[in-house]
């Protein structure tokens, strides 16, 4: 292991290093990673990793989960909540079917079983690709809305459909109404779960006495724990850590305080990131390994059975974002939907289109054990690390490059809901806010606006719509109503973010960051 620590080193850099270089050409860095790998593999000399099967969900997948789910906007998830519903449980469903139904039929020695535990493997789509595709190109709101809600729901389900297709496996059986009852308690009892120990969390952060490093220790604890103890009592442990993160990311602001808000949000980007780099270019340094335990089938039978798996998972995701659309049209005749305009043919190409493959197909592959409980070896393992690898090679190289260039060609119709640039939408609300605050000066301290030259400055700069009304020389009874202006907008900006649709909250997180750092500066006066 210590013989190996310089290399474990070199990889934290060269995955820097090729995400500099993604930026720099404007390409998806999972793509650049994943080709990295590739190359590093065929490297003599090169470490070869092997992370423990057994591990490798609690490793990469809890911390992973709680980040996208506390960046989640509730507010869209909601919004959108049908046709993510659809995405991420109908078609996946749907995906792990077809997947199941072509296996058994054209792979040789594949049952209907591990055809599902493949469907389940390779059936939910990569959110970290699809938005670091997007990130050069400009798409509407609601789409970027709506892929990443499906990919916070996505990988509970597939994983839900790949435990019971193990089952089996394992057993040779299945039984449906256990199985209906067991699938029940998975998605009733992971929520609960979550949810549970996240208000755990939340009340230990309000009655101990914590300061902002100890606040980030517990959220660093905290998705390994909402996922170790849904998995204990058999539960979804994915589905806990996502409830967890979005009940707590929802009330951050009632129980973490500015400073341990600033200093996880770098301390959790920076985690991320660096758990994505490692597991895309695992990813392209498996396939030594991958390759080597095919056994009795050709390399060439193996890619060809990858890439006919790829066909099927690229044409049944973009059938079922019509089929989607399709029912949504007749939907809104007996119900409210939350956009009951006709989306053309171009918003469901794209929505099928972004389906790459990453973190939890490679995550649910590796855990496949390479014995059954009876010391029998695991049908058809090698053939199934294979097929995914080449899944998510195929599906991150063609539509990872080619995504940017379909959303130039056909266009995207803009959302109506968008009526100003985000730009104009920023500073809109921040007259709102000086609004809001030369309110309260002028009804709670009237005295004060005569006689304090430093609330005086204040308000003239509120007056000015400035975003710079701390000042250096401010006294301790101006700090003092300045930390109350500041909680008073904060309220009203969460209360906003409720009341409507036309203000994203992205922008109102904007604003929320900008009055953390301005409550920050007051520590410093």
């Amino acid at each position: 292991m210590l013989d190996s620590f310089p290399f474990y080193l070199s990889l934290a850099v060269a995955i820097v290093l090729i995400v500099m270089l993604a930026n720099r050409i404007k390409v998806a860095y999972p793509v650049l990673l994943v080709l990295a790998g590739l190359a590093l593999s065929i490297i003599p000399g090169i470490p070869q990793i092997h992370i423990n099967s057994e591990l490798i969900f609690v490793i990469f997948l809890p911390p992973l989960l709680y980040e996208a789910g506390w960046q989640t906007s509730w507010k869209e998830l909601w919004r959108w909540r049908r046709i993510i519903s659809s995405f991420a449980f109908v078609v996946v469903f749907f995906t792990a079917f077809s997947v199941a139904w072509v296996a058994n039929y054209w792979i040789p020695g594949f049952t209907l079983a591990l055809g599902f535990l493949l469907g389940g493997i390779v059936s939910p789509p990569d959110a970290v690709s699809t938005a670091a595709i997007l990130k050069f190109i400009k798409v509407p709101k609601r789409m970027t809305s709506i892929l990443e809600g499906e990919s916070l729901l996505n990988d509970a389900s597939s994983l839900i459909i790949f435990r019971f297709a193990f089952i089996a496996v394992g057993t040779g059986q299945f039984v449906w109404h256990e199985a209906a009852v067991s699938f029940v308690w998975m998605v009733i009892g992971g929520i609960v779960t979550g949810i549970l120990i996240a208000y755990a969390v939340m009340q230990v952060h309000k009655i101990l006495p914590t300061d902002a490093n100890m606040d980030i220790i517990l959220t660093l604890v905290t998705p390994y724990g909402i996922y170790i103890c849904a998995e204990e009592v058999h539960s979804s442990g994915v589905l806990a850590v996502v409830a967890g993160s979005l009940f707590l990311s929802y009330r951050r602001h009632s129980f973490l305080s500015s400073t341990a808000r600033l200093r996880s949000s770098n301390v959790w980007e920076s985690l991320s990131f660096i758990l994505n780099g490692l597991v895309f270019l695992l990813i392209g340094l498996d396939l030594p390994q991958i390759t080597a335990e095919l056994g009795n089938v050709s390399m060439k039978a193996a890619i060809g059975y990858g890439l006919l798996i790829t066909g099927v998972l690229v044409i049944t995701r973009i059938i079922a974002a019509y089929g989607a659309v399709v029912v949504t049209l007749i939907a809104r005749n007996f119900i409210t939907v939350a956009d009951d305009r006709h989306p053309g043919f171009r918003t469901p190409l794209i929505l099928g289109w972004a389906g790459m493959r990453g973190v939890v197909s490679l995550a649910a592959a590796l855990s496949i054990p390479t014995h059954l409980q009876e010391g029998v070896p695991f049908p058809q393992r090698n053939l199934i690390l294979f097929i995914t690898f080449i899944v998510i090679l195929t599906t991150l190289l063609l539509q990872g490059l080619t995504l940017p260039l379909l959303i130039r060609k056909i266009g995207l119709p803009t959302d109506p809901d968008e009526k100003l640039p985000e730009e104009k939408m920023y500073a809109k609300l921040r007259k709102q806010l000086n609004k809001l605050a030369l309110k309260h000066l002028e009804e709670k301290y009237p005295g004060g606006l005569k006689d304090n030259p430093a609330l005086q400055q204040m308000a003239q700069k509120w007056r000015l719509n400035s975003e710079e009304p701390a000042t250096a020389d401010m006294p301790d009874e101006t700090k003092d109503v300045y930390s109350e202006i500041l909680e008073q907008q904060r309220n009203w900006l969460i209360k906003r973010n409720l009341e409507t649709f036309a203000i994203t909250e992205e922008v109102i997180r904007k604003h929320l960051l900008f009055l953390d750092l301005e409550e920050e500066k007051l520590k410093y006066l």
